[in-house]
């Protein structure tokens, strides 16, 4: 029944985390945990008798099967039901490892559970449930629309005259989904791309850093965190640090990150629109908006907030190839998109939009 709670298989070899999850997870609206399991072993039986799990909620460090193996054979024997992982803060190479495999988010595991913490923590579950219950409802949906036709060529929305002459940057938001995404744009943009790169991928402290090393081991351009003082360059591409809102202002050395320490906003920190609205004044004469997949409308309002200053030209990916559709569509229903596009067509869009630089 459409009305019936959703069901959760919590994986986890810790039985005090087992039962505070599961604490949590039935007294939020919707949900209630179907099966607990001590180990993937347990669970991977679980789910080759049972078909009807909403989300899988998963430890990745756990005896006899990991969470890697699980998810790894779950996607190979056709589970559909999204995966969600538990992650402590040194487990930072093996959650992107889980992102690969096709988990879509994951969760630090708090090292203490307070009773002042539990409403904070739940509301992180109940977020990321309502998330994955999304993405398996447009699995579902794509599964029964799945054709064999090409990806369709980039919708142009506004015809604009590109601009020749001029310096750009190229500022880009993603959210869930993000950092498999991310891995089908930055590592397609050419060494000599004539613009600098600023990426605010919605991450923790501690995940961001390993986010840029696996994108820099992947790509022609120079991927790093953000750190304070940075001066852009072409060809560099620069993600906002976990838990700091990444700003950019201009010195006399040229156009330099700044950690903004105002609250999160939404929740979120680092959080896009915060990123954008600072280049309203920066040297630069033509901001490439890119909005990727994510939950929510981050992006949209920076956007709005940049093009009263500065011309714009806003790229967002397209429905069928998000992982969510929340923030590519928010900034289309505002009417921003210059260009709507696959996944794989944004590098190339991109590169068109901003060149590249002969001299290389």
């Amino acid at each position: 029944m459409e009305n019936d709670p959703k069901k959760i298989l919590l994986i986890d070899d810790s039985a005090l985390m087992r039962r505070v999850m599961s604490d949590i997870i039935n007294h939020i609206d919707g949900f209630t945990v179907a099966y607990l399991a001590a180990d993937g072993e347990e669970g991977y039986a679980y789910l080759s008798k049972q078909n009807d799990i909403d989300v899988v909620m998963t430890d990745i460090d756990m005896p006899k099967m990991d969470g890697l193996t699980l998810i790894k054979k779950s996607k190979e024997a056709g589970v559909v039901a999204p995966f969600i992982v538990f992650s402590a803060r040194e487990d930072s190479y093996a959650v992107f490892t889980a992102l690969d495999l096709g988990a879509i988010e994951f969760i630090r595991k708090p090292e203490h559970i307070f009773q002042k913490d539990v409403q904070r923590y739940a509301e992180k579950i109940k977020k990321a449930l309502c998330m994955a219950v999304e993405v398996k409802e447009r699995t579902l949906h794509k599964a029964e629309a799945a054709c064999t036709m090409e990806p369709e060529k980039p919708v142009i929305i506004k015809k604009k005259h590109r601009q020749k002459n001029g310096k750009k940057l190229v500022a880009l938001v993603c959210s869930t989904g993000g950092p498999r995404a991310l891995q089908s744009v930055i590592p397609k943009l050419p060494k000599n791309l004539a613009a600098p790169v600023v990426l605010v991928q919605h991450m923790p402290e501690g995940f961001t850093k390993t986010l840029a090393m696996r994108l820099n081991e992947q790509s022609a351009v120079s991927v790093k965190e953000a750190a304070e003082g940075d001066v852009l360059k072409n060809g560099h591409v620069y993600i906002a640090k976990g838990g700091t809102h990444l700003a950019l202002h201009e010195t006399a050395k040229g156009c330099e990150v700044f950690f903004d320490e105002t609250p999160p906003i939404g929740g979120l920190k680092p959080c896009g629109n915060v990123m954008l609205s600072s280049l309203s004044h920066v040297s630069y004469d033509e901001i490439i908006c890119v909005i990727l997949t994510g939950m929510g409308a981050d992006g949209t309002k920076g956007t709005q907030e940049l093009a009263k200053h500065k011309p714009v030209y806003v790229i967002a990916q397209d429905e069928a190839s998000s992982t969510v559709y929340g923030m590519p569509k928010a900034i289309r229903d505002a009417g921003l998109c210059d260009c709507v596009c696959d996944l794989q067509q944004i590098a190339e869009e991109i590169t068109k939009k901003v060149g590249v630089q002969e001299w290389i």
